[in-house]
């Protein structure tokens, strides 16, 4: 079978998985993740042993350590993996909820309902539990998934994968509401990524380029996030210490997430305070600072930042940090370099908190409040299957929500267009 066919395939499985699956009770949706969950557990040697093989692959490859790390799989991880899962059961299913209603002059009452989107493609990169997250989350709100994972994963997923659709098919879930792409050819993404119309939405988590690259092929809907830049801005009416404590968590506690402080923008008026216990506390963190020329004035250590430094997602402990005139500069800035992904404000004066909140265009703005918490799990959503810093259907943290879309629904007695 040739790549093009054996795609066109997993894609026809995949709608009548989707078929399947919108004729799931809540209770059988729960109960088969729940199933899954301590299926994963009980096989977790199963696990290991495939996962081995890529794990030594990866470090024939010379991947690095980080990438190795987050490959690998162990006893703890895979009991994190399950838990993903039972937690998503626990959560409301959105499936069938009744937005809202209204009723017409002739007496006709119009509603919005949730329903699933359809069938999801997710192409992702490294991560084996991106694979039980994306089918838990995707399952629960009632879509098929086609997993497309990394080439130094495929072991691992392929094992993960046959476990999960092993349980739906016990629970009276067709096989095919979980799909996964086990060709390491990437003329199977390009296949996969011209199926409109048998395919509904494509989501790409990894790096800047897969996604990109997804972007730029696809025929159908792409929900994405490019990277994040992210900004805290310490206004001059700032509590310094909640903003030292701010900036410190921002950077400092993940670096390398996609919701990590990448710029630093602090008010003239209170540089010369602010800065050098800053500086310091970053400094010895581990940080490296790269700042502007006023910056270099109150902390000469700091070197010199360039205007394409502003643009960077980091993931690392690497920090830009510039002096600003007043929150309109801090806004310009942000406007110029940010992402739309994650921006903060630190201040005592409520008027420019409004201001910010207003016109700061991000996925999530925040007031005195870490850039880290722009997260599906820490905003209340529970699981997220990424954060999206599109403005077309989700925005933000994707939870089960926004794994649907909505139809109308119309309560009628016989009414007729006149």
């Amino acid at each position: 079978m040739d790549i093009k066919t054996y795609v066109l395939a997993k894609a026809i499985e995949a709608r009548e998985g989707a078929r399947s699956l919108a004729k799931a009770s809540s209770r059988q949706k729960n109960a088969a993740l729940l199933s899954m969950a301590e299926a994963l557990r009980k096989r977790s040697k199963e696990l290991m042993r495939e996962n081995a093989k890529d794990v030594k692959f990866a470090r024939e490859k010379g991947l690095s350590k980080a990438m190795i790390d987050r490959l690998a799989l162990n006893e703890k991880r895979i009991h994190e993996m399950a838990q993903g899962l039972v937690e998503v059961a626990a959560l409301p299913d959105p499936v069938g909820e009744i937005i809202r209603m209204w009723q017409r002059p002739n007496g006709m009452t119009v509603g919005k309902m949730r329903v699933p989107i359809g069938v999801i493609g997710i192409i992702y990169e490294s991560r084996p539990n991106v694979t039980a997250d994306a089918t838990s989350l995707c399952l629960k709100a009632g879509n098929a998934v086609i997993l497309r994972g990394g080439s130094e994963a495929i072991h691992s997923n392929k094992a993960i994968v046959r476990i999960l659709r092993d349980i739906a098919k016990q629970h009276g879930i067709h096989e095919g509401a979980i799909s996964f792409l086990d060709l390491v050819d990437r003329t199977a993404i390009m296949e996969m990524l011209k199926l409109e119309g048998m395919i509904d939405l494509i989501i790409p988590r990894g790096g800047e380029g897969l996604i990109r690259a997804v972007t730029e092929n696809s025929r159908i809907p792409v929900l994405k996030h490019y990277k994040g830049v992210c900004h805290v801005f310490v206004d001059r009416d700032a509590d310094l210490k909640m903003a030292e404590e701010i900036c410190f968590n921002a950077k400092v506690q993940r670096p390398g997430t996609c919701n990590a402080m990448e710029t630093m923008l602090v008010d003239r008026k209170i540089a010369k305070t602010f800065l050098p216990a800053m500086v310091k506390r970053f400094k010895d963190a581990g940080v490296l600072i790269k700042g502007c020329p006023e910056t270099r004035k109150i902390a000469p250590a700091v070197d010199a930042a360039k205007e394409r430094d502003f643009y960077n997602e980091y993931l690392d402990l690497i920090l830009n940090v510039k002096v600003v005139k007043d929150l309109d500069e801090a806004m310009d800035h942000i406007a110029t370099y940010s992402s739309a992904h994650s921006d903060t404000i630190v201040t005592n004066d409520y008027a420019k908190s409004m201001r910010f909140l207003r016109e700061v265009d991000s996925s999530a703005v925040l007031i005195n409040a870490s850039t880290r918490l722009n997260d599906g799990f820490q905003f209340g959503l529970g699981a997220e299957i990424g954060i999206s810093t599109d403005k077309i259907h989700a925005r933000g943290p994707m939870g089960l929500e926004e794994l649907t879309c909505t139809k109308f629904i119309v309560l009628g007695n016989g009414q007729l267009r006149e």
